[in-house]
């Protein structure tokens, strides 16, 4: 499962492991800050926070559980999308089933919001929204929404970044020990080069560009640009 992913890296069963943030964060609590919703307004905000002192806050405490984590990268925000209704406002969800990541934040935000949290697994997502069993689901757009044409199932989806969701790219602790200084540094050099590279891609279309927007609309999905205030509610 995706939640072993730190645990087996630890342990060194592998070596290296890019991994959510979400999925991390059973194990690394302070994990959770990134699914805090309504939180990062912008990847401004995101990127400032990586970089600063939070960012080699939490690098530390991911050290102290016995991985290095050597780069930050993304899935992007997550957009919640239904079949049922466009959504401009929180009364819009009120009843929808929506699939979400099973982890409390999540549970505890859709229910907030008025709508009914499902734990689905990503597996079963896809039959569960053809067959009705859920209204929607929330994911990022380019890695998850447009691969798998969810707009087959799925028309409606309000663009209101109510969450981020970061990769990290760790090693374990032990691997990287067993390395001279010299493969440290190539080894360390090439994990920046590689999450930049990741950031840009998972950006594209959405930062400075309609791109992927467009191409939603293009599919017959109702898209709604949220107001800065509306993405508030």
């Amino acid at each position: 499962m995706q939640t072993n992913e730190f645990l087996i890296t630890r342990q060194r069963v592998a070596d290296f492991a890019v991994g959510s943030t979400i999925n991390w964060s059973p194990t690394i609590k302070e994990l959770d800050l990134f699914s805090l919703p309504f939180f990062f307004p912008d990847y401004k905000a995101l990127d400032a926070v990586e970089a600063g002192e939070p960012g080699k806050s939490l690098f530390k405490t991911i050290e102290e559980k016995g991985v290095i984590g050597l780069g930050w990268g993304e899935n992007d925000y997550r957009e919640p999308t239904n079949s049922k209704r466009p959504v401009r406002k929180p009364e819009d969800l009120d009843g929808l089933k929506i699939r979400v990541v099973d982890s409390p934040i999540f549970i505890d935000t859709f229910r907030a919001l008025g709508a009914n949290p499902v734990s689905v697994n990503w597996a079963e997502t896809l039959t569960a929204l053809q067959q009705g069993t859920v209204d929607g689901q929330e994911n990022p757009v380019l890695s998850i929404i447009i691969p798998y044409k969810l707009w087959e199932f799925n028309k409606n989806i309000p663009i209101r970044h109510y969450t981020i969701d970061p990769l990290i790219l760790g090693v374990s602790k032990e691997t990287w020990n067993s390395l001279d200084p010299k493969d440290r540094e190539i080894v360390a050099k090439a994990a920046q080069e590689a999450m930049t590279w990741n950031k840009k891609e998972a950006r594209k279309g959405l930062e400075g560009s309609t791109e992927a927007i467009d191409m939603l609309k293009s599919k017959g999905m109702e898209v709604v640009i949220l107001t800065a205030a509306g993405k508030a509610f």
